[in-house]
């Protein structure tokens, strides 16, 4: 008996050797028919045995090839036709274009697989130590892509043409490089060079006919990084600057040229084996840096400090700034592993200036770059799009991505609700950008701080990229509440260009949809109780916000608590120096530094007496000081009563020493207690919104999170000598407590079974596993990100989420 059966994959099933895999599974059980890409993702007709065809239909999620993911497979009988012959692969694009027409996928850049790594390596293989090695399962997709469908002639590789080898591999649907469009050679690919400044000290970047070519230029780029030198490397999604990690000369120079600071450093490893020597690594962490996305996973140092680990290495401690964690990856490229093999760790941070966007061009990176790097490892494979390397660590048993690029953009978010095409531009740091269509968001890369006309630059040519890409024209632009951001004002200037509207939406309330919609809540989902915990947010009423607690309800969010709100002495001069802060909260909790100093700072003042004088008069007289509820400025003001830091030099300086410290808490000293307090009434009436931007009743209440009598034991046990280690860990524990009393007092009132953390306060590690512990004792489910950042890198797709309502 003959039966035939049409099946329709969704998800990540195009670009990644899915068809030649439903072709190889076909004929394994002898089964005729043809598979196509479509508006949807994949459709299959197969006709045979109906066990054979039962067989074939399981075999599909359970040997998916490695890239694919599939989100749904729908199965119809048909009649079968008895007149075909064999399995075919049908061209793309009868039905119009798949992706640009449809929720088909865009995969990622994609690290080097297992079989690509064995060739590079094999001595007999034709692609023996080749640095553009790929397949259907590896290698540059987004940053190649210049327009759709994904072929070869749309991709930087159309300059190359495909000798006969490639070409016989490139049309065997076999073969695992069947219709692989990066597919090169020795024969007929991309080739590296190395470029240095002659004796006249000019710099070419054109390809040399000979000389410092391929094997020869990274043998160079090797002997030159030992020696202590200073590389541009141009990779999958721009350049990188290089240096030998374990030397503290380089890594001093480095940081001084590219304007650096005291900000940590990500080091690359040319193995897990030598990553392990770096700092101790879970399970977890380990498949995390093997994983395809080869995304940077920060890792915990030993003693808070860049050193030794057992046998371990000793990364410069300016590689690490002393934050007790350092973030290492894997070469995720032919050309990263043949660089790095046998060497010390590399220094391998982002090719730019700071407020820069990533250098992505060969003549781009010898133009901005030629002060910081004393040679240039070059390569002619263009780079369409720039994509900067992504960033995770594990928190709580999951990974929560820091930095959503290369790896996973342009992936989608699967949206709950349908709507209006919507272009969200995100806020001024850490900026990206979502496009919303139908019931799903696609996010782009990892943009960076808006500071500069080149970042701004950036962003506009990835949102010309994305909407002309896929085919979107936006019906309406999404930017935050902010007057003074620059992306606010871009988004202005784009709506009037398209004659469309402009919706600016509440900072922490577009924080609070971007976790609801990662979750797949829509307007319809129950109450969900979401705290939102950041550094700075536009409020409603013009201050600083950062320390919110809303319920959402149907598609309404109503501010219903938050942090007792205190000075911030200067604005942006507190950011930069926690100890105004320190000085603001202490002075607000009844403490009088002037009189007794040594209280606060046991250590000595960490400013001036005039500067002191200062910030005491407008402390007094209020001139310059914004009121602010923002949890991220607090965690600022207990760094420097711990005397951890003062000064920050890069953003959640204060906050990412507060954690490091608290986890090198020594065992048993919890004896700190400490609490913050809240009412057992409502406080105020509500100012709080819906997402939309109307006011919400007057009736709701907004609760205080009291710190004040917290300060005020604090700065007692700071002066008492107490170890910052110790104080660390008791704040810690004492905002888990908060959040929980609060979060169960809101959640009683409407009935909620959930809490949502979100904000970049929640990237801390210790907080987290803290208050997700406390709301499990309580019975309360907890929803925290695991595909979007917490940060502002995830606030684009809450902001287009809200826009379409």
């Amino acid at each position: 008996m003959t039966a035939r059966r049409r099946l329709r994959i969704t998800g990540i099933v195009q670009g990644v050797g899915f068809r030649p895999f439903i072709w190889r599974l076909a004929r394994r059980h002898g089964l005729s028919g043809w598979v196509e890409n479509d508006a949807e993702g994949v459709t299959i007709e197969v006709e045979g045995e109906p066990q054979s065809i039962a067989e074939f239909s399981a075999a599909i999620g359970r040997e998916r090839p490695p890239l694919a993911v599939i989100e749904a497979m729908h199965q119809q009988p048909l009649s079968p036709l008895g007149v075909e012959e064999g399995f075919a692969i049908l061209a793309s694009g009868r039905h119009g274009d798949p992706i640009a027409e449809g929720h088909a996928t865009l995969p990622p850049d994609i690290a080097t697989c297992p079989a690509c790594a064995a060739e590079v390596t094999d001595a007999t293989a034709r692609r023996h130590r080749y640095p553009f090695t790929n397949c259907t399962d590896c290698g540059p997709r987004y940053t190649i892509i210049t327009a759709l469908p994904y072929d070869r002639p749309r991709t930087t590789m159309d300059r190359f043409a495909m000798c006969e080898a490639c070409r016989s591999e490139y049309t065997d649907p076999a073969d695992r490089r069947f219709h692989a469009q990066p597919i090169a050679c020795p024969d007929c690919g991309p080739v590296v060079w190395l470029a240095a400044a002659d004796e006249a000290g000019g710099l070419t970047i054109e390809r040399p006919a000979a000389g410092r070519l391929g094997e020869t230029a990274i043998a160079d780029a090797r002997s030159r990084l030992l020696a202590g030198g200073i590389l541009a490397i141009k990779g999958l999604g721009g350049f990188h600057l290089a240096c030998d990690a374990t030397n503290p000369q380089a890594v001093a120079r480095l940081r001084a040229r590219k304007g650096r600071g005291s900000k940590p450093l990500a080091v690359m490893a040319d193995s897990l084996a030598t990553a392990r020597r770096l700092a101790a690594i879970s399970e977890q962490e380990a498949r995390l840096l093997t994983d395809p996305a080869a995304a940077i996973v920060l890792l915990k140092m030993p003693h808070g400090e860049g050193g030794p680990h057992g046998e371990g290495l000793v990364v410069a401690e300016l590689a690490a700034a002393g934050n007790g964690f350092l973030g290492v990856m894997l070469p995720y490229t032919p050309l990263h592993a043949m660089l790095c093999e046998g060497l010390p760790p590399l220094v391998m941070t982002s090719g730019n200036l700071s407020e820069e966007p990533i250098a992505r061009e060969n003549r781009e990176a010898v133009t901005r770059l030629a002060g910081l790097a004393d040679a240039f490892l070059l390569h002619d494979r263009p780079i369409h799009v720039a994509c900067d390397d992504s960033v995770v660590r594990c928190v709580a048993g999951t990974a929560v991505p820091v930095r959503r690029s290369r790896g996973f953009a342009p992936l989608p978010i699967r949206l709950a609700d349908d709507g209006p095409a919507v272009l969200a531009v995100g806020g001024e740091l850490k900026a990206t950008l979502c496009l919303a269509r139908g019931r799903e968001a696609i996010l782009s890369q990892h943009i960076g701080d808006l500071g500069s006309p080149e970042s701004l630059e950036a962003l506009s040519g990835t949102a010309e990229h994305l909407m002309e890409l896929f085919g979107i024209a936006p019906e309406r632009v999404a930017a935050d509440l902010h007057p003074g951001y620059l992306s606010t004002g871009w988004a202005r200037e784009f709506a009037a260009a398209r004659g469309i509207p402009l919706v600016q939406l509440q900072h922490h309330e577009a924080h609070a949809a971007s976790l609801l919609a990662e979750h797949g809540l829509g307007i319809s989902a129950g109450a969900v109780v979401v705290a939102c915990f950041d550094g700075t947010g536009y409020a409603r009423d013009g201050t600083i916000a950062g320390g919110e607690f809303f319920v959402v309800e149907r598609g309404r969010a109503r501010l219903a608590a938050r942090l007792a709100p205190f000075p911030l002495p200067g604005g942006d001069a507190a950011i930069r120096h926690p100890w105004r802060t320190a000085l603001a909260v202490a002075s607000a909790a009844g403490i009088m530094p002037a009189a007794d100093r040594g209280r606060l700072w046991p250590g000595g003042p960490p400013a001036g007496p005039r500067e002191l004088a200062v910030v005491h008069r407008q402390l007094a007289s209020g001139f310059n000081c914004l009121p602010t509820t923002s949890m991220g400025r607090l965690f600022d003001a207990v760094a420097s009563i711990t005397g951890l830091c003062h000064h920050a030099h890069y953003e959640a300086e204060p906050a990412m020493r507060l954690e490091a410290a608290a986890s090198g808490n020594p065992a048993g000293s919890g004896k700190l207690r400490y609490a913050f307090s809240l009412p057992e009434a409502a406080d105020k009436k509500s100012t709080s919104t819906h997402p939309a931007g109307t006011h919400a009743g007057a009736s709701d209440a907004v609760f205080s999170l009291g710190w004040q009598q917290l300060i005020d034991t604090m700065t007692r046990d700071a002066a008492a000598g107490e170890p910052p280690e110790a104080i660390a860990a008791a704040f810690h524990q004492a905002v888990a407590d908060g959040i929980a009393a609060v979060a169960v007092r809101l959640a009683a009132g409407c009935a909620a079974e959930a809490v949502g953390l979100t904000g970049g306060v929640f990237q801390n590690a210790r907080l987290t596993e803290l208050t997700i512990a406390r709301l499990d004792q309580a019975g309360l489910a907890v929803l925290t990100h695991h595909r979007v950042p917490p940060n502002d890198g995830g606030l684009s797709l809450g902001q287009a989420v809200l826009a379409r309502r």
